[in-house]
C-alpha cells in the first residue's frame, strides 16, 4: 500500500507574564490532492512588544498564510507561493500601519517576526523573517535553520532588523532541506531560546516523543521558571511518513477509467458523435466529435493503441487536461469542461478549424518578416502564459503549433509539459525523459542541466530560424550532439548567408536565441521580440566582432592552417638552405 506524508505535532502558547499573547501559530494539514500538490504547512509569528496591535498582525500572518498559500496556484513551486503570499502580507501590514495613528512610530503599529515551515514529500522549505526560530532536532542538541534578524547595539539594547510590516517590501531568508523519516523541528519564540538551552530542549522532545503537546507544554513551563518575561510558544513537528511515489493523487490513476477503443465514423462515444479521425500518432490519435446534447463541435484525443502498458505515459496523457483547465490564454488550447460523467481514459479541447505549423510553412515557403513576427509573437504570448503558471512546455514544435482560420495561432498538445508545483513533489532520483523533438530541444535536456524558460525560448527560436530560412540553425549537426564537448563544437549557420534576403541584424537576434549555452541567450521571451522587431546595435555591424567570438570552429581550422602553411614554408626554406 502506497505511503503518503503524514506528521505529528505538538504545540503550546502561554502570554507568560505579560498581560496579552501577542504570539500567533498555526498548523494545516490539508487532504489530497493538495497534500502532494502544496504541503503540510506549520507556521509561528511573534508580535513586537512595542505595539499594541502586533497581535492583531501576528494572527493576520499566520491566518493568511494558512489560507492563502493553498489558494495560490498548484503549478507553483512552494517558493514562489510562499514568497508571494508573504510579500502581499507584508504590504498589507504596512498599509494598515501608514493609515493608523502610528504612521510616524513603526514599532508600535502592525509589525511581527514569521517563520514559516512547509513540509512537501521529502523537501522542507523554510521561510524566515525576524527573530523567532525553526530548529531541527539533531542527537543530543538542535541544528538551528534560520537566522536571527536582531541587531545588537549593546548587552542591554537591540533592535529587529527585520520584520513583517515595517517596510513596503521584505526580503524573506529561504532554505529548502532534504528530510527524512523521523526528523523533529522545532519552533519557537525568543521568549524560549533566550531562557532554555538547546540540549534541553532536544532532551525535553526527545522524552517526550509520545505527547508532543505536553513537550511543548514543559518547554513553556520551564521557560517560565527560568525567567522569561516575554510570551511563550513552541511547535514540536515530528516527520512518521514520507510518501513513495510522486503526487499520485494530483491527477488520478491510469486505472480508474478504461481505456478507450479505436474510434469510427459515426460512432456514438460517451455522448459525442464522431466525425471523422483527425490525427493518428503513435503518441495518440484525434478525433472530430459533436456533442449531442449541446452540438458543439469538439476534438477528442484518446490514449495511443502502441503505448497503453506504459503507466508513465498515460500519467502524462491525463496531465494535458489538467495543464490546460489552469492556463487562460487565447493562444493556448482550451480544454472543454466535462458535461457528464466519463466512462473511458480521454481529453475534450475546443476544436481548432485550421493547420499545424509544419503545413503553413509547406504552403508558405517564403513568409515575410512580418509575418513571422506576428507568429512568433503569438506563441510567445502562449509561452508566457505557461510560465506565469511556473511550467515549461518542452515541446515547442510546428506540429504543437495550430494555425486557425482567422490567423489566431494556438499552442497544443501538453504531455511534455513540466509543472514546477508537481515536479517537486517527485520523490529523490525520479526519473527524467526527454520528452521534447530532437531538433527543437534545447542542449541543457540532453546534458542533463537545469531547465528554464530559455530553454522554450530555444525552441521558439529554432522555429522562427525555420520560418525565415526553411532549414534548421544548426543542421544535422544537434541530432548527433549529446555530450557538452559536442554542443560546444555545433556551428550556426548564418540566416543572412542564405537565398532569403534577411537583415544582418535579425540573424545576430536568432543566433543568440539558439545559443547552444543557455546563459548566452535573452533573459526574457520579450527581449527576443523587441530584438525580432528593433535593430540592436551588437547585431548591425559584425565586423567589430573577432572571429573567435562569430565562429570559434572557423578560426581555429583557419588558424590550423595558417601555421601549417608557416610549417611548410619554414622546411621549404630550410631546405632551400642547405643545398
Amino acid at each position: 500500500m502506497s505511503r503518503e506524508l503524514k506528521i505529528t505535532v505538538g504545540q503550546h502558547s502561554d502570554k507568560g507574564r505579560k498581560e496579552t499573547n501577542q504570539d500567533f501559530h498555526g498548523v494545516l494539514i490539508p487532504d489530497e490532492p493538495l497534500l502532494s500538490l502544496k504541503g503540510i504547512a506549520i507556521v509561528l509569528a511573534d508580535g513586537i512588544s512595542s505595539s499594541n496591535v502586533s497581535r492583531i498582525a501576528a494572527e493576520s500572518a499566520v491566518k493568511g498564510f494558512l489560507t492563502d498559500y493553498y489558494c495560490t496556484s498548484e503549478s507553483w513551486s512552494v517558493r514562489t507561493s510562499a514568497q508571494r503570499v508573504l510579500e502581499a502580507t507584508n504590504s498589507w501590514l504596512h498599509s494598515q500601519t501608514r493609515r493608523s495613528q502610528y504612521s510616524y512610530d513603526k514599532d508600535r503599529g502592525y509589525v511581527c517576526t514569521l517563520s514559516a515551515l512547509v513540509i512537501k514529500s521529502t523537501t522542507a522549505h523554510l521561510f524566515h523573517v525576524g527573530d523567532s526560530r525553526i530548529y531541527r532536532v539533531s542527537g543530543t542538541t538542535l541544528e538551528q535553520l534560520t537566522n536571527d534578524h536582531r541587531v545588537v547595539i549593546s548587552s542591554e539594547q537591540s533592535y529587529l532588523g527585520r520584520a513583517l510590516g515595517v517596510n513596503s517590501q521584505i526580503e524573506i531568508d529561504y532554505l529548502m532541506s532534504r528530510v527524512e523519516k523521523g526528523d523533529t523541528f522545532v519552533l519557537v519564540t525568543d521568549g524560549i531560546y533566550e531562557h532554555v538551552g538547546e540540549r534541553v530542549i532536544a532532551r525535553v522532545v526527545k522524552d517526550g516523543a509520545d505527547d508532543l503537546d505536553q513537550a511543548a507544554r514543559a518547554i513553556v513551563e520551564l521557560a517560565y521558571e527560568l525567567g522569561s518575561k516575554d510570551n511563550l510558544t513552541v511547535q514540536i513537528v515530528r516527520v512518521d511518513e514520507l510518501p513513495d511515489a510522486a503526487a499520485r493523487e494530483v491527477f488520478g490513476q491510469p486505472h480508474e477509467l478504461p481505456l478507450p477503443p479505436l474510434l469510427e465514423a459515426r460512432a456514438v462515444f460517451d455522448g459525442y458523435r464522431i466525425i471523422r479521425e483527425l490525427h493518428g500518432s503513435s503518441r495518440s490519435h484525434i478525433y472530430l466529435a459533436v456533442d449531442i446534447e449541446t452540438d458543439a463541435v469538439v476534438a477528442i484525443k484518446i490514449p495511443s493503441i502502441d503505448l497503453r502498458d506504459d503507466p508513465a505515459y498515460l500519467k502524462r496523457f491525463m496531465m494535458e487536461e489538467w495543464v490546460a483547465r489552469r492556463i487562460d490564454s487565447p493562444h493556448v488550447l482550451k480544454p472543454c469542461p466535462p458535461q457528464r460523467k466519463r466512462n473511458f481514459l480521454y481529453v475534450v479541447t475546443e476544436f481548432i478549424d485550421g493547420q499545424t505549423l509544419t503545413q503553413w510553412m509547406i504552403d508558405n515557403p517564403k513568409p515575410g518578416l512580418e509575418t513571422v513576427r506576428g507568429i512568433v509573437e503569438q506563441i510567445a504570448k502562449g509561452l508566457r502564459a505557461f510560465h506565469r503558471k511556473e511550467m515549461l512546455h518542452q515541446d515547442i514544435r510546428p506540429d504543437n503549433i495550430m494555425i486557425d482560420a482567422t490567423g489566431t495561432v494556438k499552442i497544443i498538445d501538453f504531455g511534455s509539459t513540466k509543472i514546477t508545483g508537481v515536479a517537486e513533489a517527485s520523490p529523490p532520483g525520479s526519473r527524467n525523459d526527454i520528452l521534447g523533438t530532437q531538433q527543437y530541444t534545447a542542449p541543457e535536456y540532453f546534458l542533463g542541466e537545469q531547465v528554464s524558460s530559455r530553454s522554450d525560448l530555444f525552441s521558439l527560436g529554432v522555429i522562427t530560424y525555420q520560418m525565415l530560412t526553411g532549414k534548421l540553425p544548426y543542421g544535422a549537426q544537434i541530432a548527433r550532439a549529446r555530450t557538452r564537448s559536442q554542443f560546444g563544437k555545433l556551428v550556426y549557420a548564418p540566416a543572412a548567408h542564405g537565398s532569403r534576403d534577411i537583415p544582418q541584424w535579425i540573424d545576430g537576434t536568432l543566433e543568440k536565441a539558439v545559443h547552444p549555452n543557455p546563459a548566452k541567450r535573452y533573459d526574457s521571451l520579450s527581449e527576443f521580440l523587441f530584438d525580432l522587431r528593433h535593430p540592436n546595435a551588437n547585431y548591425l555591424n559584425t565586423s567589430s566582432t573577432p572571429l573567435i567570438e562569430r565562429n570559434p570552429l572557423l578560426f581555429w581550422k583557419s588558424t590550423t592552417i595558417v601555421l601549417a602553411l608557416a610549417v611548410i614554408l619554414l622546411l621549404a626554406l630550410q631546405h632551400g638552405g642547405h643545398r
